[in-house]
């Protein structure tokens, strides 16, 4: 199966079942987040494969350009590098790039403007804050260090991002895969039998998570119970 079909078949999971941001971090070690991030509007979920596009030394002419290539149903991941805590767009290239390219999400490792707009239109953008300070619009005399941008390629490109309330999460692409697509059905799983111990049997939380006791009762079949605690103990919970 190629890496594209898996790469749908996770995003349609994710989707379908609106799994979480946290639940996609307890899969990949609880780990996989853009620090920081909230969205500007509450309510959102969203998930798509990461277009990945960039800003740098105070300009954002290069990010204009790049965003022409998005794609529908992606989400566009724009990183910042020499920026200080200017925006790195405001409400235009918001629309252009929720509206006109159909992206699912667009996610910035930075700040955005014209805060009042962005909310007034419930766009589905998540950032580090606001400042009404833009980069300028000047093109860069010299490309980005190569450096900087192979370290985004590897962590974003062919990548999954996962956006809502909680903040966002990145699947990176050595992680989209069939195994991936396992741990996505026993972390839901967990939540189900955490719930149920908790609202059904009332267990304590510290013999729920911390003792799983589950795991010695009648309440999963001996395979089951077999293959769930290989799982937690991979994932350390």
């Amino acid at each position: 199966m190629s890496r594209d079909s898996i790469r749908q078949r996770i995003i349609r999971k994710i989707k379908t079942n609106r799994i979480s941001t946290t639940e996609v971090a307890d899969c990949l070690g609880k780990s996989g987040d853009i620090s920081g991030l909230q969205p500007l509007s509450r309510g959102h979920f969203e998930v798509g494969e990461v277009y990945l596009a960039y800003c740098y030394n105070e300009s954002n002419w290069e990010l204009h350009q790049q965003l022409e290539g998005a794609k529908p149903g992606q989400v566009i991941v724009v990183e910042t590098h020499n920026c200080g805590t200017r925006a790195a767009f405001g409400d235009l290239v918001s629309k252009f790039g929720v509206l006109y390219q159909e992206a699912s999400a667009m996610v910035v490792n930075g700040y955005l403007r014209d805060a009042h707009n962005l909310r007034k239109h419930r766009y589905p953008v998540w950032c580090r804050g606001v400042t009404p300070i833009g980069c300028f619009n000047r093109q860069n005399r010299r490309p980005l260090e190569a450096s900087v941008l192979q370290d985004w390629k590897r962590r974003y490109q062919g990548g999954i991002a996962v956006c809502d309330d909680g903040g966002v999460v990145v699947i990176p692409p050595q992680e989209v895969n069939e195994d991936f697509l396992q741990k996505l059905d026993f972390i839901e799983l967990q939540e189900d039998i955490w719930y149920y111990c908790l609202d059904v049997k009332k267990w304590s939380t510290y013999r729920t998570v911390c003792l799983k006791d589950y795991l010695d009762t009648d309440l999963l079949p001996e395979e089951l119970r077999e293959r769930f605690s290989a799982f937690q103990k991979e994932l350390g919970d």
